[in-house]
């Protein structure tokens, strides 16, 4: 418990990480990749080049300052951050450079206003920070078997074009092993040494039910945008990898566990390549508890987008409770899709106050959804969301 002295300087910093939390830590990434370029290989390099790394650890940092008395608020986001971590072989000896590079872009942006109070509370504070996760990373490992960072060789069996974006690679152990367990909506990292000598992790959704001899992972070509470079690995993996290659992956790990277990109606909901968890979902109820209702929605630009139709509609034939709602921005005259943005109020009607209802997509298609669903009468509570890439906590800001 962060102590009677510290408490009234962290409560202090709230409105100060508002203003300069996002300079803050660029100033933190910046000197600590260069004063550890090793750690390059544990960090995004695509993240790191469009902010939304550094953005989203100020708003960690903001969002753990304002809620440090709110265990409740914090602990779902500890958990995630521990299984990332856990994906990416995040070990103890890390945590000491982190907390010396944070608090020296404390210093270097805030200056004179760091006075020694401020940066002794921000150390204390950090520290039972770091304490939590190491301890609940370390459990983590040894509940998995695993040493932090060990991988596991996988051989390519299968390559299946699920779009024009997305690729879906089924995976086999290389060397007959029994493949791990895992629960609908947990993903693997994939490692990727390019020709430059970096190496990058990559985490990937198992995006089919688990109790088959293979793991499949599906990955969707990121293009470049306007102000976001073209995706490294995801560009690599298309071009590079082909059947009979060899894949080293994390075990599976992640937070986002859709309720596979009860005969309870279900509500998934999804966008682009944030339908794999979803698919993984659907397939494991097809299998087990094909009787279940369950509302499956997906938007997509087009048609040529839309992946895993193919599952979609085998889930269909065995499962005559699902109703499965498509939505198109760009609708051709022979697609079965509303037009447009996903809108409640185009699917399916259930029972809002008791029925859990999953997201996944892109984070402004889930804050849109979030508040619509809000808005419907759908209790907090009752929304859970799997968030691709770095969370901005927009929920706890």
């Amino acid at each position: 418990m962060l102590s009677a002295a510290s408490r009234p300087y962290i409560d202090a910093s709230v409105p100060v990480l508002r203003e300069h939390g996002l300079i803050i830590t660029k100033t933190f990434y910046r000197n600590m990749l260069s004063a550890h370029p090793e750690l390059k290989n544990l960090f995004n390099s695509g993240n790191q080049a469009n902010g939304s790394q550094q953005q989203s650890l100020a708003s960690a940092v903001f969002a753990y300052a304002a809620n440090i008395d709110n265990a409740a608020a914090l602990a779902p986001v500890v958990t995630r951050i521990v299984h990332k971590h856990a994906s990416l072989g995040i070990k103890a000896e890390h945590y000491p450079i982190v907390g010396h590079h944070l608090l020296g872009a404390i210093k270097e942006v805030l200056g004179d206003a760091a006075t020694p109070e401020l940066l002794a509370a921000w150390a204390e504070a950090y520290g039972l920070l770091a304490d939590a996760l190491i301890d609940a990373e370390k459990k983590l490992y040894e509940s998995v078997g695993i040493k932090p960072g060990e991988l596991f060789d996988m051989r390519v069996a299968e390559i299946i074009e699920e779009s024009e974006q997305v690729k879906s690679f089924i995976l086999k152990s290389a060397d007959g092993t029994a493949l791990p367990t895992f629960q609908p909506g947990q993903y693997v990292s994939v490692r990727v040494l390019l020709p430059s000598g970096l190496q990058q992790l990559r985490q990937y959704s198992l995006s089919d039910a688990p109790g088959k001899d293979y793991l499949r992972i599906s990955v969707k070509r990121e293009v470049a945008g306007k102000e976001t470079p073209a995706g490294t690995i995801s560009n690599w993996l298309h071009d590079n990898v082909e059947v009979g290659c060899t894949l080293s992956i994390s075990k599976p790990f992640g937070e986002f566990a859709p309720d596979v277990d009860s005969n309870e109606p279900i509500v998934l909901l999804s966008a682009g390549v944030g339908i794999t968890p979803m698919i993984a979902t659907l397939n494991h109820i097809a299998a087990r508890q094909p009787e279940r209702h369950v509302i499956f929605a997906h938007a997509a630009g087009e048609a040529a987008h839309h992946a895993h139709r193919a599952d979609v509609e085998k889930a269909k034939q065995r499962m005559p409770n699902l109703q499965s709602v498509v939505f198109y921005e760009n609708v051709k005259a022979d697609d079965q899709a509303w037009q447009g943005r996903m809108q409640i109020n185009g699917l399916p009607k259930w029972n809002r106050e008791v029925t859990n209802v999953y997201l996944c997509g892109p984070l402004p298609f889930m804050q849109e959804q979030r508040a619509a669903l809000l808005t419907a009468g759908v209790p907090s509570q009752k929304i859970h969301r799997e968030v691709f890439g770095p969370d901005m906590l927009d929920h706890l800001l």
